[in-house]
């Protein structure tokens, strides 16, 4: 099955659920409000806990910065202090 006509079918179901769904509602036997509110309080539940694992990799990601920093700090007083002492040798 090629691609044009694949999706020419997920295009032709996609107008098919659309207007079952049009007449679903406008004749009444379906309150969205209700299924609206807790697919929107979900998504905020996962937004929430989204946010807090990115938080946690930004904690961790500062804190492996530091390291890094503390670390090259390090190499360059030793660095320094190797040619301090080549000089007074």
């Amino acid at each position: 099955m090629n691609n044009g006509l694949k999706f020419g079918l997920i295009f032709l179901g996609g107008i098919a659920l659309g207007a079952l769904g049009t007449v679903t509602v406008s004749r009444g036997k379906l309150d969205l409000k209700p299924v609206a509110a807790d697919l929107i309080s979900r998504g905020i539940d996962v937004k929430d806990a989204l946010m807090s694992k990115v938080e946690a990799v930004k904690e961790d990601m500062e804190d492996l910065t530091a390291e890094a920093r503390q670390a090259s700090e390090k190499r360059k007083a030793a660095k320094a202090s190797r040619e301090a002492g080549e000089v007074q040798a």
